[in-house]
């Protein structure tokens, strides 16, 4: 079979290069690339790709062997129907590692059409380093390479305030936006770059923070043959991820005129301040997760699948995001219910094996983030525990014993949290009373950051809630919810 390059599509179109891309791993080339793949077939965009190696390992070999072609595979659950999407990409025109071809990477900086910048350099990629500089070739972090570009930019156009740039990262950082912008005023000002430049990039230049979402997990190597029988082509760089997919971008209506997202059926939202929509995602995707794990496993479930296949624990899950977890924020219902809906359909992804043990990497911790607001709020709102929440964190702590039904759980925490609950449950094992345990673990601070035994009946009922898990099992203490 064939291997996929510029052979298998004679015809293809070749149009100005509007993006610059940071990263041409996994989830960019499914997510960013795919989309502007979108915005090419369905709006007037005409615009393609270079994709640049930010770092010095690696090469890119394949990406150029097959001329920056290949296959984003998608498969997911829309509106509860099974869905499948394979599609060919050809929006990537150049692929340049900036640490071998430094002249080709600032000679972009010259082309008028260029507009876009696009960056997913992990969450460590957005820093500053006193030891970069100017006429290094290149230097080592994402934003001092940027910095250079930009003022390479500026210079080359005479500080032109047209040919300044829309940047949207993707790392996951909060506010990437900002701290992207601030990296480069950084480094303006550590290499003593003209004051009008550092004007140019505030001023000609949009940083707009982002929020990504799509689980994109690579090459699928145990269907990848079947695949590509079916397209007919050996594609090397095939990347398989979730048909759902979310872009909030918080950026002014210039923005919002260049990136014609809204003539598609793309979910990229633009928005005047992202915190909310982050604040949603972490209270009812991540927060599911980390209330389904405990109780999922407790209940003798390992994949996130298989929970959302069991009627007791699914309820259980739909419930707390809907009666619980949605009450707590400040959107209109219609929006809420679409995004649980949304996030139930991606757990019922058959083809995605999430494990619930590893989701369940720090738990505390994650509790802390993702639900102990949640549950205060609607304390405070409601005069009330979130029943299900607390029988969530219930749940938690008896997983945190290690063992359940004579197996044993392979926790993955800090040590000193780990350490502690140890020695609490060994205490329970000698005589010590499960009041006694949960008083003592809910007022350790530096778990939970304060202590949880002043929330008025927190202690007392999640005792209860684990006596019950103990006498009765799991599915049944879930029934009676």
């Amino acid at each position: 079979m064939q291997i996929l390059n510029h052979t298998n599509v004679p015809n293809r179109t070749q149009r100005p290069l509007k993006v610059m891309q940071f990263g041409g791993g996994n989830f960019l080339r499914a997510f960013v690339d795919w989309m502007v793949h979108v915005l090419n077939q369905e709006t007037n965009f005409n615009g393609d790709i270079a994709i640049i190696k930010p770092t010095a390992g690696g090469d890119y070999a394949e990406l150029k062997t097959q001329n920056g072609l290949f296959t984003v595979v998608l498969d997911g659950i829309k509106n509860g129907k099974l869905v499948a999407e394979k599609t060919l990409v050809t929006e990537v025109q150049e692929v340049i590692h900036s640490y071998n071809e430094w002249a080709a990477y600032l000679k972009l900086a010259e082309n008028e059409d260029l507009r876009f910048i696009v960056s997913n350099t992990t969450e460590a990629g957005i820093k500053f380093n006193t030891e970069d500089k100017f006429d290094i070739t290149p230097p080592k972090e994402f934003p001092a390479k940027l910095t250079v570009w930009l003022y390479h930019r500026f210079k080359h156009f005479n500080a032109d305030p047209s040919k300044g740039c829309i940047l949207l990262p993707c790392e996951l950082i909060e506010d990437n936006g900002e701290a992207l912008k601030k990296t480069v005023l950084q480094y303006a000002d550590h290499w003593n770059l003209d004051a009008d430049f550092k004007k140019w990039i505030e001023t000609a230049n949009h940083f707009c923070s982002t929020l990504v979402d799509r689980i994109v997990s690579g090459y699928p190597s145990d269907r990848a043959e079947e695949i590509e029988q079916e397209l007919g082509y050996k594609d090397d760089l095939l990347v398989a991820g979730e048909y759902y997919h979310s872009w909030v971008i918080q950026a002014n209506e210039t923005v919002q005129k260049e990136l014609p997202f809204s003539e598609t059926d793309l979910n990229v939202e633009f928005v005047n301040d992202l915190a909310p929509y982050r604040e949603m995602k972490v209270r009812i995707l991540n927060g599911a997760h980390t209330s389904m794990v405990p109780v999922g496993y407790l209940a003798g479930i390992r994949f996130v699948k298989e929970a959302m296949e069991n009627e007791v624990v699914s309820n259980f899950v739909e419930s707390l995001l809907l009666e619980e977890s949605a009450t707590t924020l400040d959107f209109p219902d219609d929006v809420k219910n679409k995004f649980v809906g949304d996030v139930l359909d991606r757990f019922r992804n058959p083809l995605l094996k999430h494990q619930l043990i590893s989701i369940s990497l720090n738990s505390t911790s994650k509790f802390v983030a993702r639900l102990l607001p949640t549950l205060k709020d609607y304390y405070n709102a409601q005069d009330k525990l979130p029943k299900r929440i607390v029988f969530g964190l219930s749940a938690m702590l008896r997983f945190y014993k290690g063992e359940f039904n004579g197996e044993n759980i392979a926790l993955n925490d800090d040590k000193a949290v780990l350490s502690f609950f140890e020695s609490e449950w060994e205490k329970v094992d000698n005589g010590s009373s499960l009041q006694d345990f949960t008083k003592n673990v809910l007022s350790n601070t530096a778990i939970w950051g304060e202590d949880l035994t002043q929330i008025e009946g927190l202690s007392e009922t999640v005792a209860k809630n684990i006596e019950n898990i103990e006498a009765n099992g799991i599915t049944s203490c879930l029934k009676n919810l």
